[in-house]
């Protein structure tokens, strides 16, 4: 891996996008976590505007202070880089309590919920920025795994980082001069207001993620972990097809019209 040529050429490329696009510049949330701090500062690279949202919802405290630090990294670091604190607290509350018993009692919707309030308020700004919203998914989260919220984080214009491993995009972080804190904390997507971290939700480390979506052997001579991390994966794989696929489209015989 090359990682000063990859992180030139995604620079270079959301330059060419964007100008293609006719938009001024770009959006994106910060999280605290490396695909964040990493997509954001490839995109700060480029030299047009760029606005880093932080969006806390219940939010635990040490997430939160690892974006505020990113930010503030950014910001000393390249002159085209604004941002904004939007605490969405309050505003996910007041939307959970209109709902029925029945969906507030679903932990799962609930935490959906928060990353498509994210989504919304993300594209609020692009919308009076002429700005495109800049997606963090990495290669396992968007075509592994699946995990991602659909219309939520899953929402967005252009994905800098897609075809990158999360490994791959540690390693870019490193060399980008990513603050300790972010490279060192366990990966996770915030949405729990917890501690729990990716693995957690998963059962398997991404690591492991990623030598299972790229096997392509015999499964007779796996390891027990090996065979139960394969399961994981293809599990979620086919579960969440859904995400990955473009949406399906009734298509209407040419004798019917």
């Amino acid at each position: 891996m090359r990682p000063t040529a990859i992180i030139d050429h995604i620079s270079d490329w959301l330059l060419g996008y964007i100008k293609s696009s006719k938009a001024q510049g770009f959006v994106i949330g910060i999280s605290g976590g490396i695909d964040s701090a990493v997509t954001s500062t490839l995109a700060a690279k480029t030299g047009l505007p760029l606005l880093c949202v932080e969006m806390p919802i219940h939010q635990n405290k040490k997430q939160v202070a690892r974006g505020v630090k990113h930010i503030a990294w950014l910001k000393e670091k390249f002159q085209n880089v604004n941002s904004v604190e939007l605490d969405l607290t309050l505003v996910f509350d007041s939307f959970i309590n209109q709902l029925p018993e029945d969906v507030q009692q679903n932990q799962l919707a609930l935490v959906n919920t928060r990353a498509r309030l994210r989504m919304t308020a993300l594209y609020s700004f692009a919308q009076t920025n002429n700005s495109l919203v800049v997606g963090t998914g990495n290669k396992v989260e968007d075509f592994g795994v699946g995990f991602f919220t659909k219309y939520g984080d899953g929402g967005v214009d252009i994905s800098p980082i897609a075809d990158l491993l999360k490994t791959e995009v540690f390693t870019l972080g490193k060399e980008l001069g990513i603050h300790n804190e972010i490279l060192t904390a366990e990966p996770t997507d915030g949405l729990w207001g917890d501690d729990k971290t990716d693995e957690d939700q998963i059962g398997a480390s991404y690591p492991e993620l990623e030598w299972a979506m790229t096997f392509d052997g015999a499964k007779d001579f796996l390891t027990k972990r090996e065979k139960q991390v394969l399961k994981i994966y293809l599990k979620l794989n086919k579960a969440n097809q859904h995400k990955m696929r473009a949406i399906p489209i009734c298509k209407i015989p040419e004798s019917l019209k």
